[in-house]
């Protein structure tokens, strides 16, 4: 691998990580085209770590605010007496309380099942991710009528936060968003509405919820890690991982814009004609 195609993939990665249209897909889609079919499951996941670092740098805010709920529980220290009633994670301890269970249980189901996917994804064909791109397509479209349908189920949420059964959900959608050519923000954020999660909540649970998600990931794939600096090189890892983090930032900013005006089934425009002409095309 050349130092471009690391920068190329960064920015891909970069760009697709936080947009519905699914990194890994793509990823692997590029990977194809430009003859790279040696590379270690492990790199990308090291350009997900680089778009990790985007997401705490986002919403470093409302990640410190659950660690200090966090430690007042442990610590049985009072909850905090302001309170801000439009933040839906943790304006509240008791919200912040609700919002720590639910990110333990997403994490426990997407864990079991990513470990059976990861031994899978290595031996899924190119056309396999590119159905994965239609099915994402689908998924944004579904989710799309069923809360233009159930309004009154974003109002509720707001006010209650997000309930172990909707994490449970939630973890099982973004388990199946583990697999190359299914969008893990774009499956998690579906799941999300369908199981009636406030819009702007769906969007930043999901992504929050995506940090112990992407280190379990690296933590069961660290293994690999002399493979990718003997197979690939230091030089293009590096590259990919500072552009994977500087795209990824900006299109974060730019999908939570995207997800308040409620436009995510836009993305199945572009998804369902590239997953056609990839499983056409590709081989």
């Amino acid at each position: 691998m050349t130092v471009i195609q690391g920068i190329l993939l960064g920015i891909l990665q970069g760009i697709a990580e936080f947009l519905p249209i699914s990194s890994s897909g793509h990823l692997k889609v590029a990977q194809t085209l430009f003859s790279l079919d040696d590379v270690p499951l492990l790199y990308d996941i090291m350009l997900h770590l680089a778009t990790l670092l985007a997401v705490i740098l986002y919403f470093r805010k409302k990640i410190w605010s659950l660690l200090c709920v966090f430690c007042r529980l442990i610590t049985r220290r009072p909850p905090k007496e302001t309170t801000d009633e439009e933040d839906f994670l943790c304006g509240t301890d008791k919200r912040g309380q609700k919002t720590i269970i639910a990110i333990i249980l997403t994490t426990c189901v997407t864990g079991v099942i990513g470990i059976f996917t990861s031994k899978v994804i290595p031996d899924l064909s190119i056309k396999f991710t590119c159905a994965g791109f239609i099915i994402t397509a689908f998924l944004l479209i579904f989710s799309s009528i069923i809360e233009k349908r159930a309004p009154k189920a974003e109002a509720k949420t707001s006010s209650d936060g997000i309930k172990p059964h909707q994490a449970l959900i939630i973890g099982l959608m973004q388990g199946l968003g583990t697999l190359p050519g299914i969008s893990r923000s774009g499956s998690t954020i579906a799941g999300s509405q369908l199981c009636g999660v406030n819009r702007a909540a769906a969007g930043e649970y999901s992504f929050i919820v995506s940090i112990p998600t992407i280190l379990g990931a690296f933590l069961l794939e660290a293994k690999d890690l002399g493979a990718v600096k003997n197979g690939i090189g230091a030089a293009p890892v590096i590259a990919g991982c500072i552009s994977a983090f500087v795209f990824g930032y900006i299109s974060l900013v730019l999908l939570m814009k995207i997800i308040k005006k409620g436009r995510l089934e836009w993305f199945a425009c572009y998804l369902i004609p590239l997953g056609i002409l990839g499983m056409i095309f590709l081989h």
